[in-house]
């Protein structure tokens, strides 16, 4: 591996960027001196760092890393020319998730430490700065005291919607704040959305949705409510790991 490849990955990984290292793992014919090569390859349009000496065939192989990328999932290669038959692997290492917990309460501490464990890049938001602090929050990237909505609209950046690499957990401390929340991101395509809350709660949230803000019920489907996997969860900790549980199944595809 060059040192110009090894750096790429290096900081692709300090940002906490998707990226794939394609190598070269078998060949025959003209593609023989490829084997042992390697190239980065990234899900946006920057130009890969590496040479992997397989002519024509690169923009094939790019294409396929990038579609490896967006799955974020491992992926051999294979292509048979007149040249020869080469074989790649793509070794995928995709973007953490980003978990935004919007409530700063019982619930959010324990969830933000594991979420951390678990590689989730973890925002912690709350509209109280006595409990939106970094002391309470440690292992957060980000803590932030402010007006839920408004600063949840910050986070979006430039693009104006949260990508499916974002997930939200709804931890408020009061249902008007979850309304506020859900008007916002309801068309956003998350990765999760999940609401805390008892159900006589998550049924007056709807039904303020719907009969005050006219928000169709069937968008209400998309929300994990009640929060969390049914594990007899009682303490704050047990209903953190609940909640997690319930993200990583859902983020891996799983029912």
């Amino acid at each position: 591996m060059t040192r110009a490849v090894l750096a790429a990955l290096t900081a692709s990984a300090a940002r906490r960027e998707a990226v794939a290292l394609v190598s070269v793992t078998a060949a025959t014919g003209e593609f023989v001196d490829a084997i042992g090569c390697h190239l980065v390859v990234w899900a946006d349009e920057r130009p890969p760092v590496g040479n992997l000496a397989l002519g024509e065939l690169q923009p094939a192989l790019l294409d396929a890393a990038r579609v490896a990328l967006h799955a974020r999932r491992h992926t051999p290669l294979a292509y048979e020319t007149a040249c020869g038959v080469v074989s790649l692997f793509v070794e995928v290492q995709p973007q953490p998730y980003h978990l935004i917990i919007a409530g700063a309460g019982h619930v959010a501490a324990p969830l933000a430490t594991m979420a951390a464990l678990c590689d989730f890049t973890v925002t912690v938001l709350d509209d109280r700065p006595q409990y939106a602090n970094v002391q309470r929050f440690p292992t957060a990237n980000r803590v932030i005291a402010g007006p839920f909505r408004e600063e949840l609209r910050k986070l979006r950046g430039a693009r104006g919607v949260f990508d499916p690499q974002t997930c939200l957990v709804l931890v408020t401390r009061g249902h008007q704040y979850d309304v506020d929340l859900l008007l916002e991101v309801l068309d956003d395509p998350l990765a999760y959305l999940g609401m805390i809350g008892s159900r006589r709660r998550i049924r007056a949230v709807y039904d303020l949705l719907a009969s005050e803000r006219g928000v169709p019920r069937d968008k209400f489907e998309r929300i994990h409510a009640p929060i969390g996997l049914d594990i007899g969860a009682q303490t704050p900790a047990e209903i953190a790991i609940a909640i997690l549980a319930e993200i990583i199944a859902v983020t891996h595809g799983k029912s």
